[in-house]
């Protein structure tokens, strides 16, 4: 398993080795020994989530805020995503910016997003199933959100062969905030 840090320091790329034969394969997808030794502090997930979509949905871009806040590690277990991480730590010099990773059940790749990021994705093949793992239990008292199309963020969702037809989102996720109207309240994460 190698564990690459993406651009965006906190953010890493996990490609598993997959072994394969006529029966089939075999794939380690999480060690956490490992994963702790690369990020260079503990992380102790507690819970685990599974959503599917269908083509064109996008979920995002979503978080909480501390003390819930959560790192995520990401994985794809049918389908194709594009996922995004969006930097919300305010002493972060890539505040505001974006890491963009295209993640399937066939490169079996995951992504590791630390506390202080919004996440979302976009389903790209005709129906995805997503797979992640959080550090800390759901808490709606302390949900965040930002908006998927904040121009600030200059955040581009379409990839090929995706479909040009617009993105399905939930009712919250139409009327999140932008990063402008968020900026003073991200300085909780400084604590992070």
């Amino acid at each position: 398993m190698k564990i690459i840090q993406q651009a965006i320091g906190g953010v890493y790329l996990i490609q598993p080795q997959v072994h394969t034969d006529g029966r089939g394969y075999f794939v380690e997808t999480f060690r956490q020994d490992l994963l702790q030794q690369a990020i260079g502090y503990p992380i102790h997930f507690c819970q685990d989530n599974e959503a599917h979509s269908e083509q064109g949905v996008l979920r995002g871009l979503h978080f909480q805020w501390p003390p819930y806040a959560q790192s995520k590690l990401i994985r794809v277990i049918e389908g194709e995503i594009l996922d995004i991480a969006v930097d919300l730590r305010p002493n972060s010099p890539n505040f505001g910016q974006h890491h963009r990773q295209q993640l399937s059940a066939q490169n079996q790749q995951q992504l590791y997003i630390p506390k202080g990021f919004a996440h979302g994705y976009l389903v790209l093949s005709s129906q995805a199933k997503i797979h992640y793992k959080v550090d800390a239990p759901y808490a709606p008292n302390h949900e965040g959100g930002l908006a998927y199309n904040d121009p600030q963020l200059n955040i581009n969702w379409r990839t090929e062969p995706q479909t040009q037809k617009q993105a399905t989102l939930s009712e919250k996720d139409q009327n999140q905030p932008r990063l402008a109207d968020i900026r003073q309240q991200c300085q909780a994460f400084n604590a992070l």
